[in-house]
């Protein structure tokens, strides 16, 4: 099974706490764990990733790539994502945007741009 067809299946096999703080690739930010303690996945201040899961979480895939975010998706009922599309391989994974973290929420200003350019 491609990792395309992983995409919405359900996280497996955390490795770490799932909720774990690192260096982004692409902007150097030192990204905290959420203060509420879900899954953070991407960088809040340029929203890219590293394409390192298959299943969210599961770190399984040995891509390796950046995530460049591409497209703002959803709308205010049901929640906005940020859809990246790997830069090495091609995949492509929504992930969910992050406004209520009161330490570290994803850039207001990064989003409404993504968001114009979505258009």
């Amino acid at each position: 099974m491609s990792e395309r067809e992983h995409g919405d299946e359900e996280r497996r096999n955390f490795h770490g706490s799932g909720n774990d703080g690192f260096e982004c690739g692409h902007c150097g930010e030192d990204v905290r764990p959420l203060a509420q303690g879900s899954y953070r996945n991407h960088c809040p201040a340029c929203l890219w990733s590293r394409h390192v899961d298959v299943v969210p979480g599961d770190r399984g895939s040995d891509c390796g790539g950046l995530m460049e975010p591409v497209k703002l998706t959803g709308a205010s009922g049901t929640g906005w994502k940020v859809l990246q599309r790997c830069t090495a391989c091609g995949f492509e994974r929504a992930n969910g945007v992050v406004l209520d973290d009161l330490r570290q929420p994803d850039s207001w200003d990064v989003l409404v741009k993504l968001g114009a350019e979505s258009r």
